[in-house]
């Protein structure tokens, strides 16, 4: 029996924090990795679940962040949304993988996933870092490894947590009172794979990609069901539609801000590419096309893979890819790249004014300044 603690007053209720006892099993191994979680955060991190701002907190303080990387600049361009001498500083590390970084506004707290771990983290200036939720995307009773944590997160229009939950192969929304409601975990009778990023249109759908990665044995795991890795929408009338199929490993998605294309990342090591898509006025998909071929960046060794990605307000591309964060016009155009040095997982616009962009980079969760900014979920 495992102690859950959800403090909902960072997600901008007005509830106290809600600890309760969860009847879940967990096993030992996961168990023990969350108390490796919990304090395991490097720079400037600090335990326990207290809620932020209560007694027990220390007050806020000024931190200088250590810098590392690099901005590597293909075209001048790129000096109009990444000023010259910006640099990307490490907020927190000693993680085992991170994803998922979401940018909550009304708390000025920055919530990400340690997917092995299977914890949500928040981070706030000042405080460091702490355990928000666990578990978070296995919540079974039978031990099991592989990628079972939360990844993405993002708020709905209430202002609700969703995220996919790749141990339980389905996407969860977190209420007010703490209660877990799963949206969505079945497609004609079959069980997805392990929901991996989503993302929600302005009219309420909820588009999410659903590759293998939360299965142990990934495609050839005996408890796959369906025999493909989809991208789905889930409308807000609870009906889920496969938009494709053709994917090999579909990963990030992104719309475009007049939301007519969807940008789709495919994180296949032998055709490592950024899918454009057409959509229609019924929510689904047209043909795709070759946005951008990250096949040359690959060969040069530089780590990582096409994954999460977001979209700046006049609709240029920060995607996650081999050597860190690709910067892309809207045109497919590669202006240059943060640099991280790492295999770089994800990123999401945030701080107060949007401008900031948070980066979760193999082992540590990062930031820099931009000239530009996004849309907060």
């Amino acid at each position: 029996m495992l102690r859950q603690v959800l403090n909902m007053k960072k997600l901008g209720f007005s509830a106290v924090t809600l600890a309760f006892t969860v009847v879940w099993v967990v096993s030992p191994s996961l168990e023990a990795a969350a108390s490796a979680g919990r304090g395991a955060t490097g720079l400037g991190s600090s335990t326990g679940t207290t809620q932020h701002g209560s007694k027990a907190d220390p007050a806020p303080v000024k931190k200088a962040y250590p810098t590392f990387g690099q901005v590597d600049r293909v075209a001048p361009e790129l000096d109009r949304l990444i000023p010259a001498g910006a640099r990307l500083e490490k907020l927190a590390g000693g993680f085992v993988w991170t994803e998922g970084p979401l940018w909550n506004a009304r708390a000025h707290t920055l919530l990400f996933s340690d997917i092995p771990r299977n914890v949500i983290f928040e981070w706030k200036e000042g405080l460091g870092t702490r355990d928000f939720l666990y578990p978070s995307g296995y919540t079974g009773a039978a031990p099991r490894g592989g990628e079972v944590g939360a990844n993405a997160l993002t708020f709905d229009g209430q202002g609700r947590l969703v995220f996919c939950a790749q141990g339980d192969r389905s996407l969860v929304r977190l209420d007010a009172e703490g209660r877990r409601t799963t949206l969505a975990d079945y497609y004609l009778d079959r069980r997805f794979n392990s929901p991996n990023d989503l993302v929600y249109k302005s009219n309420g759908d909820l588009y999410f990609t659903d590759p293998p990665y939360g299965l142990e044995g990934h495609n050839d795991d005996p408890k796959k069901e369906l025999l493909f890795n989809g991208v789905y929408l889930l409308r807000a009338s609870g009906q889920v539609v496969l938009l494709t199929r053709d994917l090999t490993f579909p990963n990030g998605l992104a719309f475009s801000p007049d939301e007519k294309t969807l940008y789709l990342s495919v994180s296949d090591p032998k055709r490592p590419v950024i899918m454009a898509y057409g959509v229609r006025s019924d929510g689904t998909l047209g043909p795709g096309r070759v946005f951008f071929d990250a096949t040359a960046l690959a060969a040069k060794g530089l780590p990582g893979l096409p994954d999460g990605m977001k979209v700046d307000v006049k609709g240029n591309l920060f995607a996650t890819g081999p050597g860190g964060v690709l910067v892309l016009t809207p045109q497919g155009e590669l202006l240059g790249t943060i640099n991280t040095g790492e295999t770089t997982a994800n990123c999401a616009w945030g701080g107060d004014d949007g401008t900031t962009l948070y980066i979760t980079a193999h082992t540590y969760l990062c930031r820099i300044k931009t000239s530009t900014k996004g849309r907060l979920p």
